[in-house]
């Protein structure tokens, strides 16, 4: 496979639309108002553990309502699992795709 010269080498190479900015300033907020976390929520990395960093399933709950309320959107039940919860990054992508 030839690499195209002309293709910008930093947005081509990215294999994901990057998260609306929106998104993840409101999940921030919702992890840092209801997530429990031992850290700063607006520090943590996008694919920090944050089961590790404090977060509990009741404190997912919290998050998730919170998300859903401040963005006017509602997680499918398709995505309502630890997984979706565990990471910055994971809880922007199941809200995007919510919306």
């Amino acid at each position: 496979m030839v690499a195209d010269m002309d293709q910008d080498p930093i947005t081509s190479a990215t294999p994901f639309a990057l998260a609306d900015p929106t998104t993840e300033q409101a999940v921030r907020r919702a992890l840092a108002d209801h997530g429990r976390l031992t850290v700063d929520a607006m520090d943590v990395a996008s694919i920090a553990d944050l089961y590790a960093l404090g977060l509990t399933s009741h404190a997912t709950v919290n998050v998730m309502l919170a998300v859903e309320n401040d963005l006017d959107v509602e997680f499918p039940d398709s995505v309502l699992n630890r997984s979706t919860f565990a990471t910055v990054e994971s809880i922007v992508a199941a809200a995007e795709m919510a919306s």
